[in-house]
């Protein structure tokens, strides 16, 4: 699934602009396990329930399904509290955002 991955992509870029500003680029190529992480699960993408409505539009039977998939698969059972539009979405964003992070990562270290 691909649902709003430019977004998804767009926050990461975004992230690593202020990141490597604060903590400079040899941080981020020194902590290239770390960024997923530092970058996916230290903060919240969507705050708000009906903001996380909005941002599921027609696709939320369509992630709330990957979202348990995903965890069924990866964890055995799905931690997830799919009742809950914020708490979906992060997850969401999170899987996605470790396929954006393992394509840069993937980039700097072929480079």
């Amino acid at each position: 699934m691909d649902y709003k991955k430019d977004e998804i992509q767009e926050h990461f870029e975004e992230w690593l602009v202020e990141t490597i500003q604060h903590q400079g680029s040899d941080w981020v190529m020194e902590n290239l396990d770390e960024l997923h992480h530092e970058c996916f699960n230290t903060d919240y993408y969507i705050i708000g329930t009906q903001d996380a409505i909005e941002w599921m539009g027609n696709q939320a039977f369509n992630i709330i399904q990957f979202v348990k998939e995903y965890e069924e698969d990866n964890f055995g059972e799905c931690g997830t509290d799919l009742s809950e539009p914020e708490k979906v979405v992060n997850m969401y964003v999170y899987i996605i955002g470790e396929q954006v992070v393992a394509d840069y990562v993937a980039e700097k270290e072929a480079a």
